[in-house]
């Protein structure tokens, strides 16, 4: 048995096995090694091999056996003992539960002795306050402050709260009996907040941010609270306009200020919206009035630059305040206050800017004709010239007086940059300036002088001036000058013409002024009511009156377009309005808030602006307003499905900010089950 044991080896192979088995048998080998081969001794040797397995394979059977009964043994004891667990497990969640209805019930002991002890203690708090301050009303009727929170100087925030209640006791005293004792309250309540502010004062000053909030925090209640915002704004400009740019020196201000005020005061956006103010208004104002004044009479050209300048400037300070919290419209907070400085010069703009540019392109004129030593004569224009010149061109009458110009053409492209180049300047100076209603007026006023000084005084001036040179067809040697002259006209009208198209199209199209009369309806007619009714439950309307005016509009200035012009000219023009009118639609829509029923009201009105988007026939037009009245259902839809709207067709490519931008104009984006399922 040994010697098969041995012959078991992992892993087993059966063939393996029984060669093993033959090589260590006597005779076993084959009939060329140093044994002959003896096949009987080889089957006796297979048989008695075979009667050890059988007597090995008993014995681990009956081994088996054995294991699996101890085996069964062992569960049956594991099962018992299992349902030993269970019963204990059942005995102590019988406990717990006895035990967590006893705690329930002495909780609500509890807390009902609570509410009658709170009760109970509320009113005698306030008797023992009342005590108190009766104490110290009788201190001020005495004549006499005893109490030590009237004489130690570190409790002057307990004074400072004891002397607020009384101050408003006071006021309620008829001044016939307690005359006096009023008058020493408010003196006292004045004492302590002058110290107050000069501990604010002395604190700012010293860099503690910690105790100027808590000053700031006791000064709320008082009347000077006011005074003390004045004094730290006051105090935070101090060395802030060490520069020699105001408008720098402002924007770092505005950002240290930021930083602070948050740590400092209960309301910070209001106190930044002060310092914002105080500096418009007082620093601001006061350098472009020193800057503008010393030249708006007696130097038009500097006026004006500096006008730009300082307009452009001070509106980029504006554009990075906006990053800022000021509590407010700060679109139009910062809009009244750039008003406030400039309103006296815009007023009068145009004006100047029509004025010097007149006598500007004029002096270019005359300084040019003055260098040609020539002196401009008075040549007709209009129809009669020009049937002047058919009748030359058919005939040889001799019309007129015949000018001998020597070759010169009268022309100079110098001339034509420095008109151009000043009517470029006053065109960009204009498109700043210009109130947006009034930008197309002043615009063409630019334009026809640029038309009367280059356009007349210059290229028809000189053309009338060469045809007036052409010699008559008897003379002898003559000089054909007047194709030198068409020439140079040709190539400065292609000058002014690029001029024309770059800088006056743009400020004069009339798509700006349809987009403006859109922006003006919304407006005007757009309540916020609209989208957050007070009433959720009886909403009548199907859609806003701001939406029905907006595409009345709307419809009628399509149609003037596809009746003033065809061809492709249409669908470019209707392709431009249509953009911009879903990009107006898009932006008023992001203004509000959204209730459930002002979300669905929300999505009637751009269902009837994409009915008039049907209209242009344009294809991506009609697509972005279907795009939009997918984006106003995640105003209405249920916080649970919002993941799978987004993930719709029409809203599956968009950026996920624009998504969220939408979800959160819904009245219950803050509440924590949107949150959760949006994120």
């Amino acid at each position: 048995m040994a010697t098969t044991a041995e012959l078991f080896e992992e892993p087993f192979v059966a063939d393996e096995y029984i060669e093993r088995l033959v090589w260590r048998t006597p005779g076993g080998g084959s009939r060329g090694g140093p044994e002959a081969f003896d096949p009987k001794r080889l089957l006796e040797e297979f048989v008695n091999h075979i009667q050890e397995l059988q007597i090995m394979d008993e014995r681990i059977q009956r081994k088996v056996e054995k294991l699996e009964q101890q085996c069964q043994k062992e569960a049956k004891e594991f099962a018992r003992k299992v349902q030993e667990l269970q019963k204990s497990n059942q005995v102590a969640f019988q406990h717990f539960q006895e035990l967590d209805e006893h705690i329930s019930y002495v909780a609500t002991k509890v807390c009902h002795l609570g509410d009658q002890l709170e009760g109970v203690n509320t009113p005698r708090q306030r008797a023992v306050e009342a005590q108190k301050l009766m104490k110290y009303f009788n201190e001020f009727l005495d004549g006499e402050l005893k109490s030590d929170v009237f004489t130690n100087s570190e409790k002057i925030k307990e004074a400072a709260d004891i002397i607020q209640k009384l101050h408003l006791i006071a006021q309620e005293l008829p001044f016939d009996r307690f005359s006096e004792v009023k008058s020493k309250i408010a003196s006292k309540y004045h004492d302590l907040e002058c110290q107050l502010i000069q501990e604010f004062t002395g604190a700012q000053r010293r860099g503690e941010i910690s105790r100027m909030r808590e000053v700031a925090a006791v000064l709320l209640h008082f009347k000077g609270y006011s005074h003390c915002v004045d004094v730290y704004i006051k105090q935070c400009q101090e060395g802030a306009y060490l520069r020699n740019d105001i408008f720098e020196d402002a924007a770092i201000l505005c950002q240290r200020v930021n930083k602070q005020v948050g740590e400092i005061f209960s309301n910070p956006e209001t106190v930044l919206a002060k310092l914002i103010q105080n500096v418009f208004e007082i620093k601001l104002q006061s350098f472009v009035k020193d800057q503008l004044e010393e030249c708006r009479k007696s130097d038009a050209e500097q006026y004006l630059k500096s006008l730009y300048d300082l307009y452009t400037r001070t509106t980029n300070l504006s554009s990075k305040l906006m990053e800022f919290n000021l509590g407010t419209d700060k679109q139009t907070f910062l809009s009244k206050l750039i008003k406030s400085i400039f309103i006296s010069y815009l007023e009068n703009y145009i004006e100047v800017e029509t004025g010097y540019l007149k006598s500007r392109s004029a002096m270019i004129l005359q300084r040019y004709y003055d260098s040609k030593n020539h002196q401009k004569r008075s040549i007709g224009t209009g129809g009669i010239q020009d049937l002047k010149e058919r009748i030359r061109q058919r005939t040889n009458l001799p019309l007129g007086p015949s000018i001998d110009t020597h070759g010169e053409t009268f022309l100079s492209q110098e001339v034509v940059v420095n008109l151009l180049q000043e009517t470029k300047q006053a065109f960009e100076r204009c498109h700043r300036l210009s109130d947006p209603s009034d930008l197309p007026r002043n615009a063409f006023r630019i334009f026809t002088i640029l038309v009367e000084f280059l356009c007349i005084e210059h290229i028809d001036y000189a053309l009338e001036t060469g045809l007036a040179g052409i010699p008559s067809s008897d003379s002898r040697n003559a000089n054909l000058y007047f194709l030198d002259v068409v020439h140079q006209a040709n190539t400065i009208f292609h000058l002014f013409d690029k001029q024309f198209n770059d800088h006056l199209m743009p400020l004069i199209r009339t798509l700006n002024c349809m987009i403006g009369q859109m922006k003006h309806i919304l407006a005007a007619e757009q309540k916020k009511t609209d989208f957050k009714p007070e009433d959720e439950n009886n909403v009548l309307i199907q859609y806003t009156n701001a939406c029905v005016k907006v595409c009345a509009y709307v419809r009628k200035q399509v149609e003037k377009i596809k009746n003033s012009m065809d061809g492709k000219n249409v669908d470019t023009v209707l392709m431009e309005l249509g953009v911009r009118f879903h990009r107006l639609i898009y932006e008023h829509l992001q203004q509000y808030s959204y209730s459930c029923m002002g979300g669905m009201l929300a999505i009637c009105d751009v269902a009837e602006y994409r009915k008039c988007a049907k209209d242009f026939k344009i294809p991506l037009v009609l697509q972005l307003f279907d795009t939009l009245h997918a984006l106003c259902n995640l105003l209405v839809v249920n916080p649970d499905n919002l993941k799978q709207v987004c993930s719709g067709e029409q809203l599956a490519n968009l950026d996920k900010n624009i998504l969220h931008s939408f979800v959160q104009l819904r009245a219950d984006y803050r509440s924590a089950r949107l949150a959760r399922h949006f994120s």
